[in-house]
């Protein structure tokens, strides 16, 4: 588990810029120690702990991009159609010793290896059988063609994947072609989530007229496991500091992040501000982002907490703005946010200076065809259906004032965050 000192996020003052707070988790957030070796089939998603070294080629022997006819270029005449005998035929997986003389031709198919001799082949459908049996070959062909080198992709000994690399589907395949069974990767990040507050109660309980079911804890999980995370939930918890303060100390113990839902503003009935004192040490960060400004960061016994709003909203906003580069920094690899997709605006918008916001909206297009993005119709950080309802966010930066219709502006797909 990452140890950090009770004072390493201390901070008072004006709303930090929301890269001034990524910038402090990299200085301050170190990777998890511990590492697992798991299958090729499990491994998506997960972070490298090795670099992962070609122990072969790839390909590991020079062989046929296409089906068709194998050749030495040598043999071509470069005035006239070249009529070859076929002496032969090499499918894939197929070992051939047998070598090429002078106007011959062996028929192969793709992925076989290229004849002893060869160096070219010809595409079946640039060819034609005579009347004599023959393959006929066009001219202008080069010396090469159609023909995979061993090593062109990868050379043994290369490294392939980095250390901190998260997995994808495509590297899997990868280490697959390269005969790994398994991969060596960073444990998962242990997550303990607790939501707080006297308003919420569980679905499926009895809900009182004044209460609302807690949406935001199912949320914050299922977006933690789509980020490789462990959770572990510690349950819905009323307005008592004493049992959040236990709670808190209890994860502490076992995970590597704490995250917890409502209660972190400076009201009178934000509970967990007296809760994390009484284990730990709390800053009240004010982040300069909307929505979402009331964001606790603290440590409890040297393990990071972060407190995000509890509108679903601006916990969705916090937890991809903020709790992602955690994450991202917990697991050893780097901090990247999806390049944002450049579009027109088809609204107009206002905002204050120097905080930035994330205005949700879907993509779409101009009769044109140029690509255009629309805004939610309504504002408000605890609407979810601003979150089904769209597919990203349209990012302002902190000097953005207003947008009008035609603007060019930044979009951020949700799917592109996990």
């Amino acid at each position: 588990m990452a140890q950090l000192s009770n004072d390493c996020f201390a901070f008072s003052g004006p709303p930090i810029p929301l890269d001034d707070i990524v910038a402090l988790l990299g200085e301050r957030l170190l990777a998890v120690d511990g590492s697992e070796t798991v299958s090729l089939s499990e491994a998506d998603g997960r972070v490298l702990a090795a670099d992962v070294i070609a122990p072969m080629s790839l390909p590991p022997f020079t062989n046929s991009a296409v089906d068709g006819y194998a050749v030495r270029h040598g043999d071509l005449s470069t005035d006239n159609e070249n009529n070859f005998h076929v002496v032969g035929r090499v499918q894939a997986g197929q070992a051939l010793d047998v070598g090429l003389s002078p106007a011959q031709a062996f028929r192969i198919f793709t992925g076989a290896a290229i004849p002893p001799g060869a160096d070219t082949v010809f595409m079946q459908e640039d060819t034609r059988i005579d009347g004599m049996g023959k393959v006929v070959l066009p001219t202008g062909l080069k010396q090469g063609a159609n023909v995979r080198t061993a090593g062109e992709d990868i050379t043994i000994g290369q490294s392939v994947l980095g250390a901190g690399h998260r997995m994808r589907p495509q590297d899997a395949a990868v280490l697959a072609a390269l005969g790994f069974t398994e991969a060596v990767v960073r444990r998962r990040v242990r997550v303990g989530v607790i939501s707080t507050g006297n308003e919420i109660v569980e679905p499926g309980e009895v809900r009182g007229a004044t209460q609302l079911f807690d949406s935001n804890r199912v949320m914050l999980k299922a977006m933690l496991v789509r980020l490789g995370c462990e959770v572990t939930d510690f349950g819905l918890l009323r307005d008592d500091p004493a049992a959040i303060a236990a709670a808190l100390k209890a994860a502490a113990a076992s995970h590597d992040l704490i995250l917890t839902s409502g209660g972190v503003s400076t009201g009178e009935a934000d509970y967990v501000r007296d809760a994390v004192e009484t284990v730990g040490t709390l800053v009240f960060w004010r982040v300069a982002i909307k929505p979402g400004r009331p964001v606790a960061m603290g440590v409890i016994d040297g393990i990071p907490f972060i407190g995000l709003p509890g509108n679903p909203a601006a916990s969705f906003v916090t937890f991809v703005t903020i709790v992602r580069p955690a994450l991202l920094l917990l697991c050893g690899t780097p901090v990247q946010m999806p390049i944002p997709i450049p579009a027109r605006a088809t609204f107009s918008y206002e905002k204050k200076a120097g905080r930035r916001e994330y205005v949700r909206a879907n993509l779409t297009r101009h009769k044109d065809g140029t690509l255009a993005v629309k805004k939610f119709r309504r504002e408000g950080a605890g609407l979810l259906s601003s979150l089904i309802e769209t597919d990203g966010f349209v990012v302002l930066g902190e000097d953005t004032l207003s947008v009008r219709p035609g603007q060019a502006v930044k979009f951020i797909p949700y799917s592109s965050l996990f």
